[in-house]
C-alpha cells in the first residue's frame, strides 16, 4: 500500500493547526524518488492528523481509544456540516481511491466508497470475488479494504507506528497470538477453531436443554412417586366409605320422621296464632297512628317556637342596628369637633399668608444676587489659577533661557583659550568654530530673557488685580448660605400657612355635618327610649307585641290537643293488650327449628359420605393410571440419559478440536516455528543499527510460580555486556523503544519475506521521543536498513528532532500550508515544490 495523494476537508487538526478547512497533498510529487520522507512543522500544525489519514482504514490510530469497532469515531474530529477524506493509493500494481464522507448536520451519517482505477481510466467501485461491492456502507468498505490490504490490527502493528501506540510487550497472551496467527496466515486454522468452538457452544446449549428436560422428568417422577404413596390402600378405603354412607342415610331418614311430626303439631295451633297476629297488627297500627299524630303536633309546636325565635332575632337586630347607628353618629360628632378645634389657627393663617409669601419672594431675590457674586468669585479663582500657571511657565522658560545664555557666554569665552587660535589650524578647529557660533547666538538669548521678563511683569500685574477682586468677593459664599437658610425658613412658614388656609373649606363642611349629626342623635334617642339606652331590654313595637301574643295562643292550643290524643291512643292500646293476654301460650317454634337443623345436618352428612365414597373410587382408579405413568416415565428417563451421554461425548471431542485449532494449539506451534525467524530478523536489525549488545528471543511458554510451563508470550532480551537475560518489560524506556521498533519492523519484514503480504510504504509518528541523540541517529539507520531488507519503497515519519528531519531524503513542511502564509494553491508550482521538499 502506497499513498499517492490526500485531500482532507473539515478536520479539526488541520483547521486548528493550519487555519484552513481543506488541505491537499500530492505525495507523488512531494516525495518523488525519496526513501525517507519527513512530515515537519511546529507543534499543533496537524502532522499527526495527516499521518493518521494516509491509509485506507476507517480509523485515526493515534486518536483511537481502543482497538476494534467502537474505539474511534470521526465525528469527534471534524467541524463542518459535511466533511471528507479523499485518499488515492496504490497496491499490487493498481490504483485505488478511498472517499469517506462524514455528515454531522442533523442526523450523523458516514459513507465510505472504495473505487478502483479501471483500464479505461475511469474510477469504478471495487467488487470482491465473493460478490461484495463497495456501495457506500461502512461495513462493505471495511470488508473490501481488509480483502486487499489485510486486517487493520496487522497493518497498525507491523507497518504503521502510530503516536502513543502500545508496545508488543504490553500485549496480552490472547492478543499477541491472534496477531501472530494473522501474520502467519493461520486464518483457516483459526476459522476452523472458531467453528469448532461455535459447534461446542451449540452442543453445550443443547445439552443444557436436554438436562433441563431430564430435570423435568425427574421432577415428574418424584411427583408420581408421591402420588403413588398418597394412594396406597385406596381399595380398602372404598369399602369403609360405603359402610359410612349407609349409616348416614339411616340417620337422615330418622330426622325426616321427627320433623314431620312437629309440622303436624304446628298446623293444629295455626288458628290461635292467626288471632294473635291480628291483635298484634292492630296494636302496631294504633301505635303508628298515635306516633304520627303526636309527631304532627310536635312539628306544629316546633314551627311556632321557630317563629318566636325569629321574632326575637328581628327585635335584637333592629335594636343592634339602631345602637350601631348611634355609635357611628357619636364617632362622626367627635371627628367634626376635632376638626373644628383648629379653626382659630386656620383664621390666623389666612391673615398671615400674604405677608409670608411676600417675604419669601424678597429673600429669593437676595439668593439670586448672591449667587451671581459667587459665580464671579469662581471665575476669578479660575482666572487666578490660569495666570499662576502662565507665570510658572514664564519663570521656567526664563530659567532655561538664562542657562542657555550662560552656556553661550562660556563657549564664547573659549576663543582666547583654544591653543590653535592664531595658527594655521584655527580654520579646522571644531572648538574654535563652536565658540564663534556661540557669539552669534548671544544677542538672541539676551532678547529672549528680556521678553520673558516683560511677560512675567504683565502676568504679575494681572495676578495682583485678580487677587484684589478675590478679596472683595471672598464673603459671597457665606452670605449665599445665610440667604438660602433664611429663604428656607420663609418657605417653610409660607407652606405651613398655605396648608392651614386650605382647611377653611373643610371647617365649613365640618360645622354643617355636626349640626346634622346632632339632629339625628336626638331623633334616635327618642326612638330607643331611655331604658334601651341604659342597657335595659328593648321596648317592643305594637306589631311585635301582637305577633308574640298570637304565637303563645297557638302553642297553648297545640299542648291541649296533644294531651287529648295521648289519652285516646293509651285507652285503645290497653284494650288490645287485655285481649292478647286472654289467648293461650304460643306454639314452641324452637323444637321445629331444632328438627329442621338436625334434618339438614343429616343431609349434609349423607352428601359428605357420598363424596368420600366417590373420592375413594377415584383414588383407586387414579392409582392404576399412576402405575402406568411411572412405567412410561422410566422408559423416557433412560432415553434422555442415553442422549446426554452421547452429547457429552461429542462436546468433549469438539472442545478438544477447538482447543487444538485455537491460539494454544496448532497456532501456538506455528508461532513456535516462526519465533526464531522473527527473532533473527529483529536481531539482524539490532546488530546492524545498535551493535551486538542486545539480542532478543520470543518465548511462547512461560514459567508459573510453581515452576510449571504454561502457554503465554514474552520477549526475552539478552544483554551482551552484563550477560543477563530479562523480559523487555523490565528494561528502561529508551531501550524498550528501540527493541520494540526492531521487533515491529521485524514483523513487517517477516510479512514481506514469508507470507507474501507486502506493503509499499512504512509509517512512523514520533517513535523516537525517549531516545538520546546517538540512539536517534541509529534509529534513522535502522529505518534505512528495514527499507533495504524489506524492499520497501519509502517510509513516512514524524519527528520533533530537527537533526532527524534533516536526515530525511525529502521533507513535507506543513508550515508552507498555514493560512497566515500565502495559500498553497497561489504559490507557483516550482516554488511550492522547493518550499515543501527540502
Amino acid at each position: 500500500m502506497q499513498p499517492l495523494s490526500l485531500i482532507l476537508k473539515g478536520f479539526r487538526g488541520i483547521r486548528d493547526g493550519l487555519g484552513r478547512d481543506v488541505l491537499k497533498l500530492d505525495f507523488e510529487r512531494l516525495a518523488d524518488g525519496a526513501e525517507l520522507v519527513a512530515i515537519a512543522g511546529a507543534n499543533g500544525r496537524g502532522k499527526t492528523t495527516v499521518m493518521d489519514n494516509m491509509h485506507p482504514y476507517l480509523t485515526m490510530p493515534s486518536r483511537a481509544a481502543m482497538a476494534g469497532p467502537g474505539g474511534f469515531s470521526y465525528y469527534d474530529h471534524v467541524c463542518l456540516p459535511e466533511n471528507q477524506k479523499d485518499l488515492i493509493w496504490a497496491h499490487d500494481g493498481r490504483s485505488y481511491r478511498s472517499q469517506v464522507v462524514i455528515r454531522v448536520n442533523g442526523r450523523r451519517k458516514t459513507e465510505a466508497f472504495l473505487l478502483m482505477l479501471a483500464d479505461d481510466g475511469a474510477w469504478k467501485p471495487v467488487v470482491l470475488d465473493d460478490g461484495t461491492v463497495s456501495d457506500g456502507k461502512v461495513d462493505t468498505y471495511t470488508r473490501c479494504v481488509e480483502a486487499l490490504c489485510g486486517s487493520a490490527d496487522t497493518f497498525f502493528t507491523s507497518v504503521f507506528s502510530a503516536q502513543g501506540k502500545r508496545q508488543l510487550s504490553a500485549y496480552r497472551n490472547a492478543e499477541i497470538k491472534t496477531l501472530l496467527a494473522d501474520l502467519l496466515g493461520q486464518e483457516e486454522i483459526r476459522a476452523l477453531g472458531q467453528q469448532a468452538g461455535e459447534t461446542a457452544r451449540l452442543l453445550k446449549a443443547g445439552l443444557a436443554a436436554i438436562r433441563q428436560e431430564q430435570a423435568g422428568l425427574d421432577a415428574e417422577a418424584q411427583r408420581i412417586e408421591g402420588e403413588r404413596r398418597r394412594l396406597d390402600g385406596a381399595q380398602a378405603r372404598v369399602a369403609q366409605r360405603l359402610a359410612g354412607r349407609q349409616a348416614t342415610q339411616a340417620a337422615q331418614e330418622s330426622a325426616r320422621t321427627r320433623h314431620a311430626q312437629l309440622m303436624a303439631e304446628r298446623e293444629q295451633s295455626r288458628g290461635v296464632e292467626a288471632r294473635r297476629e291480628q291483635l298484634q297488627g292492630e296494636c302496631h297500627a294504633v301505635i303508628q297512628a298515635g306516633t304520627q299524630a303526636i309527631d304532627a303536633l310536635k312539628a306544629q309546636d316546633q314551627g311556632e317556637s321557630q317563629r318566636l325565635e325569629r321574632l326575637v332575632q328581628r327585635i335584637a337586630q333592629r335594636v343592634t342596628h339602631e345602637r350601631n347607628r348611634g355609635q357611628g353618629l357619636q364617632n362622626q360628632r367627635r371627628e367634626c369637633l376635632t376638626v373644628l378645634a383648629g379653626a382659630q389657627a386656620v383664621q390666623r393663617a389666612e391673615l398671615h399668608l400674604p405677608l409670608a409669601e411676600r417675604v419669601l419672594s424678597l429673600r429669593s431675590a437676595q439668593i439670586g444676587s448672591w449667587r451671581q457674586q459667587v459665580q464671579r468669585l469662581t471665575q476669578c479663582q479660575a482666572s487666578e489659577r490660569m495666570v499662576q500657571q502662565k507665570l510658572s511657565g514664564v519663570e521656567r522658560e526664563a530659567g532655561q533661557a538664562a542657562l542657555k545664555a550662560e552656556e553661550l557666554a562660556r563657549r564664547f569665552g573659549l576663543t582666547g583659550e583654544v591653543p590653535c587660535a592664531g595658527t594655521d589650524l584655527q580654520g579646522q578647529c571644531q572648538l574654535l568654530g563652536d565658540a564663534r557660533d556661540a557669539k552669534a547666538l548671544i544677542p538672541s538669548a539676551q532678547g529672549t530673557i528680556q521678553r520673558l521678563g516683560r511677560e512675567k511683569a504683565a502676568a504679575q500685574q494681572e495676578l495682583d488685580a485678580l487677587r484684589g477682586r478675590h478679596e472683595e468677593l471672598a464673603g459671597a459664599p457665606q452670605a449665599l448660605a445665610w440667604a438660602e437658610h433664611r429663604a428656607e425658613l420663609a418657605r417653610a412658614r409660607a407652606s405651613r400657612f398655605a396648608r392651614l388656609a386650605a382647611q377653611a373649606g373643610e371647617m365649613a363642611r365640618a360645622r354643617t355635618t355636626l349640626a346634622g349629626i346632632e339632629q339625628e342623635l336626638t331623633e334616635l334617642q327618642a326612638a330607643l327610649g331611655p331604658d334601651a339606652v341604659a342597657g335595659q331590654p328593648p321596648v317592643e313595637t305594637p306589631e311585635e307585641s301582637a305577633e308574640r301574643q298570637q304565637i303563645n295562643a297557638a302553642r297553648q292550643a297545640i299542648a291541649a290537643q296533644h294531651d287529648q290524643q295521648a289519652k285516646h291512643y293509651r285507652a285503645t292500646l290497653d284494650r288490645l293488650n287485655h285481649a292478647l293476654a286472654a289467648l293461650p301460650e304460643p306454639y314452641g317454634e324452637q323444637r321445629l327449628i331444632d328438627a329442621q337443623t338436625a334434618m339438614e345436618q343429616a343431609a349434609q352428612s349423607v352428601a359428605a359420605a357420598e363424596q368420600a365414597h366417590l373420592a375413594a373410587v377415584r383414588d383407586a382408579e387414579t392409582l392404576g393410571a399412576v402405575v402406568q405413568q411411572a412405567t412410561v416415565l422410566a422408559g423416557r428417563q433412560a432415553h434422555v440419559a442415553n442422549r446426554i451421554a452421547k452429547v457429552e461425548t461429542e462436546l468433549g471431542n469438539w472442545n478438544l478440536f477447538a482447543k487444538c485449532m485455537g491460539n494454544d494449539g496448532l497456532i501456538a506451534l506455528a508461532i513456535d516455528d516462526a519465533g526464531p525467524a522473527l527473532s533473527g530478523l529483529a536481531n539482524d536489525l539490532l546488530l546492524a543499527c545498535y551493535g551486538p549488545r542486545f539480542t532478543v528471543s520470543i518465548q511462547t511458554l512461560v514459567e508459573t510460580g510453581k515452576g510449571e510451563q504454561k502457554e503465554g508470550f514474552d520477549i526475552l532480551v539478552h544483554d551482551g555486556e552484563s550477560g543477563e537475560s530479562k523480559s523487555v518489560g523490565l528494561m528502561s524506556g529508551g531501550e524498550r523503544v528501540w527493541i520494540n521498533e526492531c521487533l515491529i519492523r521485524a514483523v513487517a519484514l517477516y510479512l514481506a519475506q514469508h507470507t507474501g503480504r507486502r506493503y509499499g510504504a512504512l509509517f512512523s509518528d514520533e517513535a523516537d521521543g525517549p531516545l538520546d541523540v546517538e540512539r536517534k541517529r541509529m534509529f534513522m539507520a535502522m529505518k534505512r536498513e528495514v527499507l533495504r531488507l524489506g524492499g520497501y519503497q519509502r517510509e513516512f515519519f514524524v519527528s520533533q528532532t530537527p537533526e532527524l528531519t534533516a536526515m530525511a531524503d525529502a521533507v513535507i513542511d506543513l508550515e508552507v500550508f498555514a493560512e497566515s502564509l500565502v495559500p498553497a494553491n497561489e504559490i507557483p508550482g516550482e516554488q511550492r515544490t522547493r518550499n515543501a521538499v527540502r
